[in-house]
């Protein structure tokens, strides 16, 4: 071998070594989680109200219906508790999160808020196809609301305060909403099932079209918070309602009780 031949040997990197187990496991990309397609369906029962508020979710009947082992149950519903769609109770089965009328109130104060903000922004900023989506989107509710389509109506009833919410075009603004978004969704759709707030909620939604196509900011601020405000009332109303309901025949009981103890003395 010539001199310059070992000089070049010398020269030359050596090979790369073999990737470590460290490396490969930090390339792996990850595949959709069983939980988090658990966590979706489990969300859209509650938000729909076919998991009732209170109800409690046994891990064994969730698990059999969903066709999952626990643990990817147990991930969907810590996920679905971050969202104040679940309650976690310790050596306790996990619940839907009731309704409280105090959090109704404080979750309603920062929706009204966010969306009021969203909308000033929106009326200012919406282009000419943000105008179209939002047309067609408004005649979409009005047909599901003619035909006494519920569901569908909700659905796209959803898209268009996220459409508002987006057409502000302020990112911190959509993520901030979006984290409140499941448990406004759930309360929306409370509170459209008690009768005559589906027909208002209509004209409300005619109303907000009507300010933003005017680019009248002020008055689109104050419409959405109105109408994000007033779902939050209903539901808080009928809550209170089917409390003094349910405390009515105990009332009564009482009162039938102090006045045979009366008459027996």
């Amino acid at each position: 071998m010539t001199e310059t031949e070992t000089t070049r040997r010398r020269k030359d990197p050596k090979p790369p070594r073999a990737m470590t187990a460290q490396q490969r496991r930090r390339l792996r990309v990850p595949r959709t989680g069983l939980h988090e397609q658990a966590a979706a369906r489990l969300r859209t029962m509650i938000v729909r109200g076919e998991l009732s508020p209170g109800q409690q979710l046994g891990e064994a009947d969730l698990s059999d219906a969903l066709g999952i082992s626990r643990t990817p149950l147990r991930e969907a519903l810590k996920q679905l508790a971050s969202e104040g769609l679940v309650e976690l109770r310790l050596n306790r089965s996990a619940m839907v999160a009731p309704f409280r009328r105090a959090e109704l109130t404080e979750l309603f104060e920062a929706v009204s808020g966010i969306e009021r903000c969203a909308a000033e922004l929106a009326a200012v900023r919406m282009e000419a196809g943000d105008f179209e989506q939002l047309e067609a989107l408004q005649d979409r509710i009005e047909r599901h609301h003619g035909r006494g389509e519920l569901r569908e109506y909700f659905q796209t009833n959803q898209q268009i305060h996220s459409a508002i919410v987006g057409f502000a075009r302020n990112a911190v603004l959509k993520a901030t909403h979006e984290a409140l978004l499941a448990r406004a969704e759930r309360a929306r759709f409370f509170a459209l099932s008690v009768l005559g707030r589906w027909d208002e909620s209509v004209r409300e939604h005619q109303e907000i079209l009507s300010a933003l196509r005017d680019r009248d900011a002020v008055r689109a601020g104050q419409v959405l918070a109105h109408h994000v405000r007033r779902t939050g009332e209903i539901v808080a109303e009928t809550l209170d309602e089917k409390a003094d309901a349910a405390a009515a025949p105990e009332v009564a009981a009482k009162s039938r009780g102090r006045k045979t103890g009366k008459a027996g003395r």
